[in-house]
């Protein structure tokens, strides 16, 4: 699989426009997977920004694309036990920005069914996320109203993609659309 930092989630019918459209702004490759595209972009605030100001220019564009989730880091996988090592590995980058505030965990999986469960995944990294903040004498706290982070799960197959984003992101980019 190539290498990527961006998922993109379309609505129906509109893959080749998005694919057109996106290719000014990194390398875009489809994926086996209905209306999901994977970009590799190399300044993520910038392809944010500059999608923010297509939209604001066009809005039919919300029209192509559903959501978009850059990503911080990514790993492979071959089975939910080495999912659950290496996503445990990957969240605990995310301390510092979490310390102390509400947050939750959510996972958009895609690949993996019956074996992987997207909900009891969110619960596990969840409670790993709290523990690990009270070791540090710094808690969170989970909340799924207003929280001040949502930490990201993408899975695409057998390849997962994490990042952590506050309210004002989800506020200034709302392609973003996590939960």
């Amino acid at each position: 699989m190539v290498h990527w930092n961006v998922i993109v989630n379309l609505h129906q019918g509109s893959f080749k426009q998005a694919f057109k459209l996106l290719q000014g702004l990194g390398a875009v490759y489809s994926t086996e997977f209905l209306n999901v595209l994977i970009m590799e972009v190399s300044n993520i605030p910038r392809f944010l920004e500059t999608l923010n100001l297509w939209v604001a220019d066009d809005p039919s564009l919300l029209k192509i694309i559903s959501r978009i989730v850059p990503v911080t880091c990514t790993f492979s996988f071959q089975s939910p036990e080495e999912f659950e090592t290496k996503a445990k590995e990957a969240i605990l980058y995310f301390l510092p920005s979490l310390a102390g505030k509400s947050f939750h965990v959510r996972m958009h999986r895609r690949g993996f069914k019956g074996r992987i469960s997207s909900p009891e995944e969110e619960r596990f990294l969840d409670r790993i996320l709290i523990e690990e903040l009270a070791k540090i004498g710094n808690p969170g706290r989970i909340t799924f109203e207003q929280p001040d982070a949502i930490l990201v799960v993408e899975t695409l197959g057998q390849q997962a993609g994490l990042s952590c984003w506050n309210r004002q992101d989800l506020q200034r980019y709302p392609l973003l659309r996590l939960d």
